[in-house]
Order: C-alpha cells, then structure tokens, then sequence
C-alpha cells in the first residue's frame, strides 16, 4: 500500500481541522484596523470578530470608535485608541496597545483613506494631494513598519493587508490626488512583501469598485442608493451591488491561514470591472 508523504498527510491534517471547525477562521488573533469605526472598516471589524478575533479599532473618530467597540460582544472582545495614521507616534501606540492588552498582534488591516481633493491635474491643489498622501501613502508605510517591527521580533507569521482601490489599477476611476496614493499604495506593499517575507510576514492588497461608503457618500454628496446607482451602470458583473461586506469577507480572506502561501498580491474587488476598456461616469 503505498503511503503518503509527510507533506501530504499534514496538509489533509489541516485540511480536516480547518472543515471541523469549519468555523471561526481567525480564533486566537489579534488584529489592528485603521479607520475601523466606519464604512469598510467597521464592517471588517465585525467581521473579524465574528470570527474569533481581537480587534483593536485604531481611528480618529472617537465617539464612533467607541461606539463601535462597545457594541461588540463578548466585552472586551474590541478596544479603540485614538488614532491619526500621519503621525507615527499614534500607529506605534496602536501596537502597543494591542499587544499590551491582547498579548500579541497577527493581523494589521491599513484601511484609514481620505477621498482627496475632487480636483484634475490642471486644477490640482497641491495642500491637498500632500493631505492625500500622507493619509495614504506616509500612513500606510508607517502602520506596516511598526506592525511588520513587532511581528518579527515576536515570530509571528503575520498578515498585513492594505485597503488598495481599482484606482490604483487604471486611470479614469478617481481624482487625480486619490488615484496617485493608490498606485502608491500597490507599489509599497509590493516592496513590503518582498522584505517582510523573510520573517513569515505576509503583505497583500485588497482594490475595490466604486461601492457606497460614509467617506465615499460624503467627499461627492451623494447619498447610497444614487451612487450604488452609479456603480451598477459602470459594472460588468450585473445582477449584483458591491458591498462593505464583499470587501471584508475579501479582507478575512487574506487574513486568515486560508491564503497562507498569498503575499505580494492584489485582489481585485471588482466584478471584471478592470479586465475590460470601460468608461464610467465621471466625478470629475
């Protein structure tokens, strides 16, 4: 009878494991999510929780933040810390926060994003695209090095994963502010995951469509019914509406031990949006 390799029998271990519990993907793990007290963010935050793990919402809305927090069952389960991403000092107390108070950090979720100046390049402010960036771009660099600092000197096989956009991927989605910090965004956590890699850090991208979101609604004054509207005209994937939920169950994904061989990767949110030459409505 001929027998299976060790590697083989190991992975049908997990293989069982993971459909008994069948489950709780992220039981056990600490995570931190920027800008997790509204829209995506605090849909991932429930989410994540949901599913066993620790949360730390890391934003600068206080009141909802704690709102957020206090909702989610069991006490304790979600703790806020006032949090601006530009400042480096904030994103470093957020780790502290987190392992001081849960014992470890697994997951980093940057999500924290302003929409930007609703400007072109020929208008473009410039006070404005250096706001972008540093919310973006500064912010995103400097929550993955403080968490990728902690998850390598504790050995943690962490995942770091960066809210991303199908701006970053093509011109035409987004102003030009917004559009610059999202390739940016790409960039860095491809140069992330090369480095982080060496110490069992995964790093990835989640980039979705255009979906209705508190930030999104309120940077183009348009309330959620009008632009889900927008959306479903631009869309390719018909019959169906992108959602908070669709990017946190994408985010979950990356998150968790299904997808860990993934890193260096951009998953695109987008029901085929990309992969054709579309024009959308213009915002500006």
């Amino acid at each position: 009878m001929t027998k299976l390799s060790p590697l083989i029998t190991e992975q049908h271990k997990r293989e069982r494991e993971s459909m008994a519990s069948n489950k709780l993907k992220l039981e056990g793990k600490v995570a931190i999510i920027t800008g997790g007290a509204s829209g995506i963010g605090e849909t991932t935050t429930r989410l994540f929780a949901a599913h066993g793990a620790s949360v730390v919402i890391a934003d600068i809305n206080d009141s909802l933040g704690h709102l957020v927090a206090a909702s989610i069952s069991p006490p304790g389960r979600c703790s806020f810390i006032h949090c601006d991403v530009r400042n480096e000092l904030h994103l470093a107390a957020a780790v502290d926060h987190a392992i001081t108070t849960y014992g470890r950090l697994d997951i980093l979720f940057s999500n924290a994003g302003v929409a930007g100046p609703l400007t072109g390049i020929l208008d473009l402010d410039p006070a404005g695209l250096d706001h972008t960036l540093a919310v973006h771009v500064r912010g995103t660099s400097l929550a993955i090095k403080h968490a990728g600092q902690a998850m390598a000197a504790a050995g943690t096989r962490g995942s770091i994963i960066c809210m991303a956009s199908v701006s970053g991927i093509q011109g035409g989605f987004a102003p030009v502010a917004y559009m610059t910090a999202k390739h940016a965004v790409l960039g860095l956590a491809k140069a992330a995951a090369a480095e982080l890699g060496g110490k069992g850090v995964r790093v990835n991208c989640v980039s979705p469509y255009l979906l209705a979101t508190p930030l999104t609604c309120g940077a183009y004054g348009i309330d959620g019914a009008k632009l889900e509207e927008i959306s479903s005209a631009g869309a390719i994937l018909k019959g169906t509406v992108l959602r908070a939920d669709d990017v946190a169950t994408a985010v979950l994904f990356l998150a968790s031990d299904d997808s860990a061989f993934i890193s260096g990767h951009n998953l695109v949110i987008d029901g085929g949006v990309t992969v054709v030459n579309t024009t959308l409505p213009k915002f500006v």
